[in-house]
Protein backbone atom coordinates (compact mmCIF):
# COMPACT_ATOMS: atom_id res chain seq x y z
CA UNK A 1 0.00 0.00 0.00
CA UNK A 2 0.95 3.76 -0.70
CA UNK A 3 0.22 6.97 0.82
CA UNK A 4 -1.81 7.41 -2.64
CA UNK A 5 -4.23 4.40 -2.22
CA UNK A 6 -5.61 6.30 0.93
CA UNK A 7 -8.97 8.26 0.88
CA UNK A 8 -10.26 10.75 3.09
CA UNK A 9 -11.97 7.74 4.55
CA UNK A 10 -9.69 5.47 5.24
CA UNK A 11 -6.93 7.49 6.57
CA UNK A 12 -9.29 8.69 9.21
CA UNK A 13 -10.99 4.98 10.03
CA UNK A 14 -7.15 3.54 10.16
CA UNK A 15 -5.38 6.18 11.79
CA UNK A 16 -8.47 7.24 14.10
CA UNK A 17 -8.43 10.71 12.96
CA UNK A 18 -10.77 13.31 13.52
CA UNK A 19 -11.67 16.12 10.83
CA UNK A 20 -12.79 19.40 11.33
CA UNK A 21 -13.92 21.33 8.16
CA UNK A 22 -15.19 24.55 9.19
CA UNK A 23 -12.62 26.65 10.44
CA UNK A 24 -11.06 29.40 7.88
CA UNK A 25 -7.50 28.27 9.38
CA UNK A 26 -5.14 31.06 7.92
CA UNK A 27 -7.47 34.19 7.80
CA UNK A 28 -4.93 36.12 10.04
CA UNK A 29 -1.51 35.17 7.96
CA UNK A 30 -0.28 38.29 6.01
CA UNK A 31 0.25 38.12 2.50
CA UNK A 32 3.92 38.53 1.41
CA UNK A 33 5.79 40.17 -1.28
CA UNK A 34 6.69 37.85 -4.16
CA UNK A 35 10.06 38.31 -5.86
CA UNK A 36 9.88 39.72 -9.61
CA UNK A 37 11.16 36.37 -10.95
CA UNK A 38 8.16 34.56 -9.72
CA UNK A 39 5.68 37.06 -10.82
CA UNK A 40 7.54 37.18 -14.14
CA UNK A 41 7.90 33.28 -14.31
CA UNK A 42 4.10 32.78 -12.96
CA UNK A 43 2.93 35.39 -15.95
CA UNK A 44 4.35 33.33 -18.64
CA UNK A 45 4.04 29.59 -17.00
CA UNK A 46 0.54 29.48 -15.99
CA UNK A 47 -1.42 29.90 -18.96
CA UNK A 48 1.20 27.39 -20.89
CA UNK A 49 0.39 24.83 -17.77
CA UNK A 50 -3.63 25.77 -18.13
CA UNK A 51 -3.49 24.63 -21.43
CA UNK A 52 -1.24 21.76 -21.58
CA UNK A 53 -3.61 20.94 -18.61
CA UNK A 54 -1.32 17.83 -17.29
CA UNK A 55 -0.36 16.99 -14.05
CA UNK A 56 3.44 16.98 -15.18
CA UNK A 57 3.04 21.06 -16.84
CA UNK A 58 1.33 22.12 -13.57
CA UNK A 59 4.08 20.48 -11.51
CA UNK A 60 7.31 21.83 -13.60
CA UNK A 61 5.42 25.28 -14.28
CA UNK A 62 3.83 26.27 -11.42
CA UNK A 63 4.24 24.18 -8.41
CA UNK A 64 8.08 24.01 -8.25
CA UNK A 65 8.30 27.78 -8.75
CA UNK A 66 5.77 28.65 -6.02
CA UNK A 67 7.94 26.05 -3.51
CA UNK A 68 11.26 27.61 -4.48
CA UNK A 69 9.96 31.33 -3.81
CA UNK A 70 9.32 29.81 -0.40
CA UNK A 71 12.44 28.25 0.16
CA UNK A 72 14.19 31.73 -0.93
CA UNK A 73 12.08 33.74 0.87
CA UNK A 74 13.53 31.76 3.89
CA UNK A 75 16.84 32.32 3.34
CA UNK A 76 17.16 28.54 2.16
CA UNK A 77 16.97 28.00 6.37
CA UNK A 78 14.21 25.04 4.84
CA UNK A 79 15.16 22.20 2.27
CA UNK A 80 12.56 21.19 -0.27
CA UNK A 81 12.29 17.34 -1.30
CA UNK A 82 10.39 16.41 -4.87
CA UNK A 83 9.29 13.35 -5.67
CA UNK A 84 11.11 11.71 -2.60
CA UNK A 85 10.32 8.25 -1.12
CA UNK A 86 9.62 7.99 2.47
CA UNK A 87 8.86 4.75 4.41
CA UNK A 88 8.14 5.45 7.59
CA UNK A 89 5.63 2.47 8.71
CA UNK A 90 5.13 -0.37 5.96
CA UNK A 91 2.56 -2.71 8.17
CA UNK A 92 0.45 0.92 8.07
CA UNK A 93 0.45 1.65 4.76
CA UNK A 94 3.16 4.91 5.51
CA UNK A 95 4.99 4.12 2.20
CA UNK A 96 5.74 5.57 -1.02
CA UNK A 97 6.86 8.53 -3.02
CA UNK A 98 5.45 12.05 -1.66
CA UNK A 99 5.43 14.75 -4.80
CA UNK A 100 6.92 17.94 -2.15
CA UNK A 101 8.05 17.84 1.26
CA UNK A 102 9.26 21.05 3.09
CA UNK A 103 11.95 20.09 5.54
CA UNK A 104 12.14 22.50 8.71
CA UNK A 105 15.74 21.92 8.51
CA UNK A 106 18.48 22.81 5.87
CA UNK A 107 20.11 19.59 5.15
CA UNK A 108 19.57 18.82 1.57
CA UNK A 109 21.42 15.35 1.15
CA UNK A 110 18.63 13.62 3.27
CA UNK A 111 15.08 14.55 4.88
CA UNK A 112 14.94 15.26 8.36
CA UNK A 113 12.49 17.07 9.99
CA UNK A 114 9.22 16.55 7.54
CA UNK A 115 6.86 19.79 8.40
CA UNK A 116 4.91 20.14 5.31
CA UNK A 117 4.04 18.13 2.96
CA UNK A 118 2.06 18.80 -0.64
CA UNK A 119 -0.15 16.63 -2.62
CA UNK A 120 -0.60 17.84 -6.68
CA UNK A 121 -4.04 16.57 -7.21
CA UNK A 122 -5.00 13.92 -9.84
CA UNK A 123 -7.57 14.83 -12.16
CA UNK A 124 -7.65 18.59 -10.85
CA UNK A 125 -9.94 17.01 -7.89
CA UNK A 126 -8.30 18.81 -4.69
CA UNK A 127 -10.70 16.87 -2.51
CA UNK A 128 -9.63 13.41 -4.02
CA UNK A 129 -6.37 14.34 -2.71
CA UNK A 130 -6.87 15.09 1.12
CA UNK A 131 -6.64 11.48 2.52
CA UNK A 132 -3.17 10.94 0.83
CA UNK A 133 -1.62 14.14 1.95
CA UNK A 134 -3.01 13.44 5.54
CA UNK A 135 -1.68 9.99 5.39
CA UNK A 136 1.71 12.10 4.99
CA UNK A 137 1.39 14.26 7.23
CA UNK A 138 0.10 11.74 9.73
CA UNK A 139 3.46 9.74 8.47
CA UNK A 140 5.54 12.78 9.47
CA UNK A 141 4.07 13.78 12.88
CA UNK A 142 5.19 10.01 13.61
CA UNK A 143 8.74 10.22 11.96
CA UNK A 144 9.39 13.29 14.19
CA UNK A 145 8.48 12.06 17.15
CA UNK A 146 10.66 8.99 16.77
CA UNK A 147 13.46 11.59 15.99
CA UNK A 148 12.63 13.43 19.22
CA UNK A 149 11.64 16.83 16.86
CA UNK A 150 8.73 18.33 19.08
CA UNK A 151 6.56 20.20 16.74
CA UNK A 152 3.22 21.26 17.88
CA UNK A 153 1.64 20.56 14.32
CA UNK A 154 2.15 19.15 10.86
CA UNK A 155 1.27 20.97 7.78
CA UNK A 156 -0.45 20.07 4.52
CA UNK A 157 -1.29 21.42 1.58
CA UNK A 158 -3.10 19.94 -1.70
CA UNK A 159 -3.19 21.57 -4.72
CA UNK A 160 -3.70 21.58 -8.61
CA UNK A 161 -1.02 24.63 -9.36
CA UNK A 162 -3.88 26.88 -9.55
CA UNK A 163 -5.92 26.23 -6.87
CA UNK A 164 -4.62 25.09 -3.03
CA UNK A 165 -6.27 23.45 0.20
CA UNK A 166 -4.16 23.94 3.42
CA UNK A 167 -4.72 21.49 6.36
CA UNK A 168 -3.08 21.32 9.75
CA UNK A 169 -2.80 18.40 11.52
CA UNK A 170 -2.54 18.42 15.59
CA UNK A 171 -1.99 15.28 17.40
CA UNK A 172 -5.16 13.19 15.69
CA UNK A 173 -6.92 16.28 14.54
CA UNK A 174 -7.13 17.18 10.73
CA UNK A 175 -8.23 21.04 10.52
CA UNK A 176 -8.82 21.11 6.89
CA UNK A 177 -8.95 24.82 6.20
CA UNK A 178 -12.35 26.07 4.56
CA UNK A 179 -10.81 28.42 2.35
CA UNK A 180 -9.00 27.82 -1.61
CA UNK A 181 -7.16 29.68 -2.74
CA UNK A 182 -5.79 30.54 -6.37
CA UNK A 183 -3.70 32.14 -8.28
CA UNK A 184 -4.70 35.39 -7.69
CA UNK A 185 -4.29 35.41 -4.22
CA UNK A 186 -0.40 33.87 -5.17
CA UNK A 187 1.15 36.45 -2.18
CA UNK A 188 -1.28 35.15 0.77
CA UNK A 189 -0.40 31.68 -0.20
CA UNK A 190 3.75 32.48 -0.51
CA UNK A 191 2.92 33.88 2.90
CA UNK A 192 0.78 30.80 4.37
CA UNK A 193 3.39 28.35 3.09
CA UNK A 194 6.37 30.67 4.56
CA UNK A 195 4.27 30.80 8.06
CA UNK A 196 4.22 26.98 7.86
CA UNK A 197 7.77 26.00 7.00
CA UNK A 198 9.52 28.24 9.31
CA UNK A 199 7.49 26.75 12.87
CA UNK A 200 10.11 25.97 15.49
CA UNK A 201 10.09 23.06 17.39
Amino acid sequence: MAYSDFTLKKVKLDFNIKTVENNSLFWNIEALEISDYLANTLKRNVPLALAINTEKARSELIIINILLEVKEQLSGKISLFSGIDFNVDKEKGLTGFCDYIISNSEEQLYLDVPIVTIVEAKNENIISGLGQCIAEMYAAQLYNEEESHDFLCVYGAVTTGDEWKFIKLKENVAYIDNDLYYMSDIKKIIGILVDMAKQKA
